[in-house]
């Protein structure tokens, strides 16, 4: 097992069991280090007239930016297997802005964690933690070790 491994306590591998939400806000300044990490320079993300005539209305965050909020709350419910083993199946219902404050949610949906080759399904979302819009549903897996810690070799 590795280190990342071993610092992962409490997941949440039984059904019903919550995740760590993970709360943020939308700024300008967040779209623009995002656009400059991912060379995503569509004028919908920066450019306010352009944006003002689209059926957005203004400016939109990536969607990506905003689907790193469930990576975020995944990573701190399972530590480093997320980023290294997890899968996502999401669909984008909305949009968020400039301004708006974002939660990720979620809860463990399907597990057999206690399997030699478990995996535990959870449904996240994100949404406007003003008016409730959901911004983003669907569900994550990650495969898991047996509940004693054992990795098996081979």
């Amino acid at each position: 097992m590795t280190a990342a491994s071993q610092t992962t306590v409490n997941r949440p591998l039984t059904v019903g069991d919550a995740l760590p939400s993970v709360r943020r806000v939308i700024t300008r300044e967040s779209i623009n280090a995002y656009r400059a990490a991912s060379g995503d320079n569509n004028p919908i993300h920066y450019d306010d007239a352009f944006a003002a005539t689209t059926r957005f209305g203004g400016v939109i965050a990536h969607g990506m930016l905003t689907l790193a909020l469930v990576s975020e709350m995944m990573t701190q419910a399972y530590g480093a297997d997320w980023p290294v083993a997890g899968s996502l199946r999401v669909r984008f219902r909305g949009a968020a802005y400039p301004g708006d404050t974002l939660e990720s949610t979620g809860m463990v949906a399907k597990s057999n964690a206690d399997d030699s080759v478990g995996v535990v399904t959870c449904n996240v979302e994100v949404r406007n933690a003003e008016t409730g819009e959901r911004i983003i549903t669907g569900t994550a897996t990650l495969p898991t070790r047996p509940a004693s810690g054992e990795v098996s070799q081979g």
